[in-house]
């Protein structure tokens, strides 16, 4: 059923500031459980996927990961539509509360030793449920973000949809300097890397509370009548072009983030036979990077336009990707791997930060959360997420430790080609969705 009229004066985000830090929050968790899970890969296949080849036990890990993130556009579609009928407010609590549970099953599952063939199980119901949450946790706050933007700074606010998970692995990276400070390798290995699980859990409650006290956008208070959940699905189909053209314009965002920063930790441990400190204070770098890039690259494309980011930042990344770490994996060094991930740092920031305020503005305002988190979600299943596996499974197949460099590129050529027709008419957006399928009044 659509929800009820609303007023024509909605009223007015109280502090603009404390809605960016409610709804980010969540985004804060959702990171934070990310990138440990790829960062303590190797334990956590040890302990759930135990296998006499590490190789092997590292690809059921990051295939159960990759997994997790098939549930995305499952979510994107069920939760998205959930929220453009109920509201943002009430939506993101929702996702919070189901990624809360999934962070929880698995800190607390008992390891392959314990209980067999259940451990396996019970991780990848709960990475199931983290994706399922992630596939519109990312689209929530996107959408809120630019429906509380002052004019002319939308791709500056939504920016911080992205910076706000480089807070969560930078917590996440000195978490785990720490823990390799103060317990043997062989004790992290063991049990010590719940540790920073278990501290994701414990921070659960407060998020809840930032969660709760987020008020609703004046733009969907503004709309005349809202979209009943059938409406929802078959508008979304129906603009099914745009959502093809948003994925491919948003994977080169995924490819580069989980890239930087979770299979980061594994590439440097695993592949160039660094230390655990360097790999970690290097990611720990990235995500410093990250945070500062991201905001710059959402207001250069405010001033200048999303297409002249987008397209350059693109071109870039096809052209450097693949030489950029045939020079690192040729004789590697921290300092080497460092500059090589400031490199990719720069591109995902300028680009994420460009990227999302492009994807709001592209969708129908209606179905604006929907075709927003199926889009990005999608980029991120099939893609990002795939990204450790993908690297892993490259570099044994080919003998060449470089070869993650290829999936770069390859993700940068589709986000040109997108952009490209997006934009094809000059610097603005052009048209693509199906607006005879919109049934109610947007804003």
């Amino acid at each position: 059923m659509a929800g009820p009229a609303t007023s024509t004066n909605p009223p007015e985000i109280k502090s603009r500031i404390g809605a960016i830090l409610r709804a980010t929050s969540g985004n804060f968790l959702e990171q934070f459980d990310f990138f440990l899970f790829g960062f303590y890969a190797a334990a956590i296949g040890k302990a759930f996927f135990p296998s006499s080849n590490e190789t092997a036990s590292l690809l059921n890990t990051f295939g159960v990961f990759w997994l997790g993130a098939l549930m995305r556009p499952v979510g994107a579609i069920v939760l998205g539509a959930y929220i453009d009928r109920i509201g943002r407010r009430q939506g993101l609590i929702v996702t919070l509360g189901i990624m809360a549970f999934g962070t929880v099953v698995i800190a607390f599952c008992p390891s392959y030793a314990t209980i067999g063939i259940a451990a396996p199980v019970i991780v990848l119901v709960g990475r199931l449920l983290q994706g399922f949450s992630a596939g519109v946790e990312l689209g929530g706050v996107s959408v809120y973000l630019a429906e509380i933007a002052t004019p002319g700074n939308r791709g500056f606010y939504t920016s911080f949809q992205s910076s706000s998970q480089q807070v969560a692995i930078f917590v996440a990276s000195i978490l785990g300097y720490l823990l390799s400070e103060v317990m043997p390798a062989d004790t992290v290995a063991s049990w010590g890397w719940r540790i920073p699980f278990f501290v994701g859990c414990l921070i659960i409650p407060l998020i809840f509370v930032l969660r709760r006290t987020l008020e609703e956008t004046p733009a969907f208070l503004a709309m005349k009548k809202h979209p009943t959940a059938s409406e929802v699905f078959a508008s979304a189909l129906a603009n099914w072009r745009i959502v093809l053209l948003g994925m491919m314009i948003a994977i080169l965002t995924t490819t580069t983030f989980y890239f930087v920063t979770v299979y980061t930790p594994t590439f440097g441990k695993t592949v160039l036979k660094l230390s655990t400190h360097d790999a970690l204070l290097v990611t720990l770098l990235v995500a410093v990077t990250n945070f500062i890039w991201n905001p710059v690259g959402g207001a250069l494309s405010d001033r200048i336009g999303r297409k002249p980011v987008l397209i350059g930042i693109a071109g870039l990344a096809l052209v450097t990707a693949y030489p950029a770490l045939s020079w690192l994996v040729a004789a590697p060094t921290f300092g080497k791997l460092l500059a090589v991930e400031m490199m990719f740092s720069f591109y995902f920031g300028m680009y994420s930060g460009t990227m999302l305020g492009a994807l709001v503005e592209i969708v129908p305002a209606h179905v604006r959360t929907t075709c927003f988190s199926l889009a990005f979600a999608l980029a991120a299943a099939l893609f990002g997420t795939f990204t450790p596996f993908a690297s892993t499974w490259l570099i044994d197949y080919t003998g060449n430790k470089a070869a993650p460099g290829a999936w770069l590129m390859f993700a940068a050529l589709l986000g040109i080609i997108a952009a490209s027709i997006v934009y094809r008419d000059g610097g603005k957006a052009v048209p693509i969705y199906d607006t005879a399928a919109e049934p109610v009044a947007g804003h």
